[in-house]
């Protein structure tokens, strides 16, 4: 049996699981939200009728239950599945669900009014906070890192890219796997004379942002164009995907494909990782350590706004393309009753949730900075 059969028969296995058990009307215990999306990043699908990617939503029984609805962020959404699990399982007076739909989506559907928490990989700029009539917060809930994955059968990796060279991989200036400056970093790595496939993000994706924005830092041509957004017009043709699941789906079942997805999404799916060259010349591979360092940023406390982002970290061991989720918060849901839960559930995210954050391949937010949200969290009661 082929790695593929496996993992295949695997996701399947957990998509039947989690089906069971997420999916309105059918039987089971609620399992960690992870496994439906390893099911949705094997290509197959949700609940019935549904139209999302990777929905995770708490049945809600005989209609008495207090539903609190979130959106948004792909790169997140297996802690964000797995947090609603583990706290929908405590408080089961509570109908709780995700819409994996990607950060543009989220951000568009809280500012909507339909739903009750958004998640994003991008801070709000301007023109979205203008559109927001009530008080709100965007509060940092985790951290990870942003992968280059590929698919090169036969070659043993991992393989190592320059800082000058993987910007110019997804500018479609360097588009053989053999080019001398992919050689030149990979000694005694025969590297297939094959088009580099790269895979990009088709929706509107904060990935996209933290991705596009590290590039413009380290790549004045990127800088220039296509330049830093949630969805961008991909240079050279590249295939498209949605979400960070549809990606790393992408990448698997394409030969000599190249693209950018949450780390753990990677992992799980078994992707060959690229170790990058940092700010300091320093090769490092995406791990909970190196994105830790790539989230200080080089310094001991962390910073003191909480929308801050890090195109280049600084550091000898920081991995470079890192990137924090963000939960935008509403200060008043319309009753007392459904504030005090939204609020309580973004309190226990800050607090017990962060310890499981590094088993699924995220960053734990430092102690002062869940502080420093919390306060802000608090300073939002109506």
């Amino acid at each position: 049996m082929t790695s593929v059969d496996v993992a295949t028969r695997r996701g399947m296995w957990s998509y039947r699981r989690a089906r069971e058990t997420a999916c309105p009307g059918e039987r089971g215990p609620l399992l960690p939200a992870l496994l439906m999306v390893l099911g949705a990043a094997l290509g197959l699908g949700g609940c019935d009728g549904g139209d999302d990617q990777a929905v995770s939503t708490l049945p809600s029984g005989d209609g008495t239950k207090l539903a609190i609805q979130g959106a948004g962020s792909s790169f997140a959404a297996p802690i964000v599945e797995y947090w609603l699990a583990q706290y929908g399982s405590e408080y089961p007076q509570l109908a709780l669900g995700y819409a994996s739909v990607g950060s543009g989506a989220g951000i568009e559907r809280f500012l909507a009014g339909s739903v009750d928490l958004g998640a994003t990989d991008a801070p709000l700029d301007a023109d979205d906070i203008a559109q927001a009539d009530e008080a709100f917060v965007q509060l940092p809930i985790t951290g990870g890192m942003i992968a280059i994955a590929y698919n090169l059968p036969g070659v043993d990796g991992p393989i190592n890219l320059p800082r000058d060279v993987y910007p110019d991989i997804f500018l479609g200036e360097v588009y053989r796997w053999d080019d001398p400056r992919i050689a030149a970093a990979n000694p005694g790595i025969e590297l297939p004379a094959k088009v580099i496939q790269v895979v990009g993000r088709h929706d509107a994706s904060g990935t996209t942002f933290a991705f596009t924005n590290h590039l413009a830092a380290v790549s004045a041509a990127w800088a220039d164009d296509p330049g830093v957004g949630k969805k961008i017009d991909w240079p050279g043709g590249a295939m498209e995907a949605n979400g960070n699941a549809g990606v790393a789906q992408r990448i698997k079942i394409t030969e000599n494909a190249i693209g950018y997805v949450e780390a753990g999404f990677a992992e799980r799916l078994g992707l060959s990782l690229a170790w990058l060259e940092n700010r300091t010349g320093g090769l490092t591979q995406p791990n909970v350590e190196t994105g830790r360092r790539g989230l200080a940023d080089g310094a001991d406390t962390p910073p003191d706004d909480l929308t801050r982002t890090i195109p280049d970290p600084r550091g000898a061991r920081s991995y470079p393309i890192v990137t924090y989720t963000w939960a935008l918060v509403r200060g008043d849901y319309g009753s007392p009753e459904k504030t005090a839960a939204v609020h309580q559930l973004l309190r226990w995210i800050l607090t017990d949730g962060q310890a499981d954050a590094a088993s699924l391949y995220y960053v734990p937010l430092p102690e002062n900075l869940a502080q420093a949200a919390l306060a802000e969290l608090d300073a939002l009661r109506p």
